[in-house]
């Protein structure tokens, strides 16, 4: 698969916002496989590993947050079961998991179960697409998840000790 056509489908203007969802990916991208590298012993399947982080934010676009150039209507703590949706549509399941788990440490019934599913969840925590040209620590990515309840905390916490 190539996802590259599968973004320019959905954001075929070369503007900010899809600079901005390339840039992140990318970013994500990267420290996923940064830490399959890292751990080897991690059962991932990593062509599909990238793939899926590329494509984790596919749902943006629909969302209304103007301060990253979304102007959709669906309010953007739905990006990622819209992400589901639409690359279901476009026949990639696992890749859909893995954009509709992602939120957060994971929302009510979309809970990351799978290594990949984990990884990506795990590295977007790093990266906000209102400050991309800044990486987080992990001491400011678990108190930026603090404010959602100290159960994600301790998850990302957890991931930390397993992927770093």
């Amino acid at each position: 698969m190539d996802y590259l056509s599968i973004i320019y489908k959905y954001y075929p203007v070369d503007d900010e916002l899809r600079r901005l969802l390339l840039k992140h990916s990318r970013q994500v991208a990267d420290r996923c496989l940064q830490i399959v590298r890292k751990h080897k012993e991690l059962p991932v399947d990593t062509q599909f590993l990238e793939e899926a982080a590329m494509l984790h934010d596919i749902g943006i676009y629909q969302c209304n947050a103007p301060s990253i150039h979304c102007n959709g209507t669906e309010p953007y703590i739905k990006h990622g079961p819209i992400g589901g949706e639409l690359l279901r549509a476009e026949g990639f399941p696992r890749h859909a998991r893995v954009a509709e788990r992602h939120t957060g440490t994971g929302l009510p019934g979309y809970e990351p179960e799978t290594l990949e599913e984990q990884i990506v969840c795990y590295a977007d925590k790093f990266y906000s697409k209102s400050s991309p040209d800044h990486v987080r620590s992990v001491v400011e990515t678990a108190q930026s998840l603090e404010k959602f309840g100290h159960e994600g905390v301790k998850k990302f916490l957890s991931w930390s000790e397993r992927f770093d």
